[in-house]
């Protein structure tokens, strides 16, 4: 295992010092336990509530239904970071298998594996939540001291280092060819640039919650217990009164048996889009309008990989530094579908699989992995009548799955996105360029690339989609006809409960979500911390 020397592993210190960390995969009887705020879920939106509820002088419990895993266990090593760091061991996917979906299960959620990139959430983005919603108390104008707040907490500003040579080439295409493009903010302190961010920082340089939020409520009597999947609400009559657990074994799949029960005054889901739902789904908690579920969001992505002469080495260094928006709002909010421009990391196991190759064909294309770059769109999915996103079911079992249909419209975002990488990509230089579709060929002239991708079918199962931001599921406005909470995040059909996770956001935000969902919380977690405490 590759460790850091001299760097700090803060968890572990602190639960040496005592901190209250508890493994309910290890619990050998049943237990029940009482505090005033349990908090279901340790990632952006946990782990920040946590926080505030703690400071607040409120007795809070953390529920995480992954491992604690800390910097002394990052080993940068793919086979153990997908397995012990995200849902489903990485494998988490749609209902009909066609669009992976990364998300993270671990003490810390998808901030201990995401690639740091820090967006405020769109002005376009929250007039429409007000606009068609009713959400209110979110104008760009009083959500912006919210995010100050939490850039200033989590280290976030943009990134002051050169990009490396994958990032590199997005700016150098858009510059060729006009398009806009920025800097990106990190949520970084002293960061390595090693470029490993999604597999656990070993050097605790990336401002997570799993070495922020999380030890300063643990230092403030917060309790923690990890490997404990929430499994059902406790309801009485109209009130939620805590939530029932399960411990995990150490293979995260299998229930051990042990129950934990946890009775508060309040209870935050905080799970993050498809787990929320589905805990709210298998509670059977009223639902008038069957809401719960649906419109989830994924930001879905496509890519194209580009070939270059000389070396990118794109696993090396900050995965992501470099964005363009210049086709996000370019058609308007209701018109076209836009797309946000990106690139991303490539490590051997995660380019192989999403290659799509195999043979001599997967082996040719891995000879040339240190030339190979990968450009992503995030479709911007939610702000028209024909993107209404997916919607979260349960299988027999009781777990969660995302349907996630496309439409005409959604198809017709898609083509155009693979149209504007393949341009930005022969601009920057490359080689010859293909898209990530099981029909595409890798084509050398743009003019051939163009021809191309006109008469792909932009079908499931031929491109090769993924998304790593949920979003949705529990949407938050004064609509009641459409809104599951209201824009506090207090569930409307139950009381002593609320949502404060991406679940929240009515449509996608056009942006990486992380801070969206850090300023929405913060603002969320400080007036119920108010509410509890009148």
């Amino acid at each position: 295992m590759i460790t850091v020397a001299g760097v700090k592993d803060v968890f572990r210190e602190g639960m040496a010092g005592g901190w209250q960390v508890i493994d309910a995969g290890q619990l050998s009887q049943d237990s029940e336990v009482e505090c005033d705020v349990v908090i279901i879920g340790s990632g952006a939106g946990g782990g920040t509530s946590a926080e505030i509820l703690s400071a607040a002088g409120l007795s809070v419990i953390v529920v995480e239904e992954g491992p604690l895993r800390t910097s002394n266990d990052f080993s940068m090593d793919e086979r153990q970071a997908y397995r012990d760091l995200y849902q489903e061991g990485a494998a988490r996917s749609s209902d009909d298998g066609a669009i992976m979906i990364l998300q993270g299960r671990s003490v810390g959620g998808s901030t201990t594996v995401n690639w740091t990139s820090s967006f405020r959430t769109p002005e376009p983005t929250l007039n429409t939540w007000a606009e068609v919603f009713g959400v209110r108390g979110m104008s760009p104008a009083e959500m912006a001291p919210w995010f100050e707040r939490m850039e200033q907490r989590l280290d976030i500003q943009a990134w002051p280092l050169a990009a490396n040579a994958n990032n590199a080439s997005l700016a150098l295409g858009c510059e060729r060819l006009g398009y806009s493009h920025g800097v990106m903010h990190r949520n970084v302190r002293g960061c390595w640039n090693l470029g490993y961010c999604g597999m656990g920082c070993p050097t605790n340089a990336k401002q997570s919650m799993l070495v922020t939020t999380l030890p300063s409520a643990l230092a403030q009597g917060a309790r923690l217990y990890h490997r404990a999947r929430a499994w059902r609400l406790i309801v009485e009559g109209d009130r939620v009164l805590g939530v029932s657990c399960v411990g995990m074994h150490e293979d995260r799949i299998r229930p051990t048996g042990v129950a934990l029960r946890i009775r508060a005054r309040h209870t935050v889901l905080a799970g993050g889009g498809i787990n929320t739902p589905a805990l709210l789904l298998r509670s059977q908690v009223p639902d008038p309008y069957r809401n719960i579920g649906r419109r989830t969001f994924l930001h879905l992505v496509d890519a194209s990989r580009a070939d270059f002469d000389q070396a990118i080495d794109a696993g090396h260094g900050a995965p992501q530094s470099v964005y363009s928006d210049h086709f996000v709002w370019r058609d308007g909010v209701a018109g076209p579908l836009g797309y946000k421009l990106e690139v991303m990391p490539l490590h051997p196991a995660i380019t192989a699989s999403l290659l799509g190759e195999s043979g001599e064909e997967l082996h040719a294309s891995m000879l040339r992995y240190r030339s190979m770059s990968m450009m992503i769109a995030l479709m911007r999915d939610g702000f028209h009548e024909q993107s209404l996103g997916g919607r979260v079911l349960l299988r027999d079992d009781g777990s969660p799955v995302l349907h996630y249909p496309l439409t005409d419209y959604v198809r017709d975002g898609l083509r155009r996105s693979l149209l504007t990488m393949a341009e930005i990509q022969f601009a920057a230089g490359a080689r010859q360029v293909r898209p990530l579709h099981r029909d595409a060929q890798a084509c050398t002239r743009w003019s051939e690339a163009q021809a191309m991708i006109a008469s792909l079918p932009m079908e499931k199962l031929l491109l090769r989609l993924g998304a790593a931001h949920v979003m949705g599921g529990c949407a938050m406005g004064e609509d009641e006809r459409r809104c599951v909470t209201d824009s506090q995040g207090r569930l409307r059909s139950m009381r002593d409960v609320s949502v404060i996770d991406g679940s929240l956001f009515p449509t996608s935000i056009g942006a990486n979500p992380q801070l969206s969902i850090y300023g929405l919380a913060a603002k969320l977690a400080t007036t119920l911390a108010a509410q509890l405490r009148a």
